[in-house]
């Protein structure tokens, strides 16, 4: 009788040992990006890496964001198209 729970049991801890595991992805969902938003993340991982490290998108909310494009367009020499490109990229989410 002991033999046979030991069995079982062992053949129970081996089933589920076998078994695939299911774990939820951690990784954020991809957004498929516009042609406008593809652009402006572009403009801002070109000219604003250069200087520095790049901001998450996330790390200011739009009105925080308005200073440090206008400060940056100048440092960067970019045009105010593209500082809005930028902007709308930065301010999508």
């Amino acid at each position: 009788m002991k033999t046979k729970i030991l069995v079982m049991a062992f053949l129970g801890i081996m089933i589920y040992s076998c078994s695939p595991k299911v774990v939820p992805s951690t990784e954020p969902k991809k957004v498929e990006l516009s042609a406008e938003l593809a652009e402006g993340k572009s403009l801002y991982e070109n000219n604003c890496a250069k200087c520095h490290a790049l901001y998450k998108p996330k790390d200011f909310n739009a009105e925080q964001w308005k200073p440090i494009m206008l400060r940056m367009q100048k440092k960067a020499k970019i045009s105010d198209e593209q500082r809005e490109k930028i902007y709308s990229y930065v301010t999508a989410n």
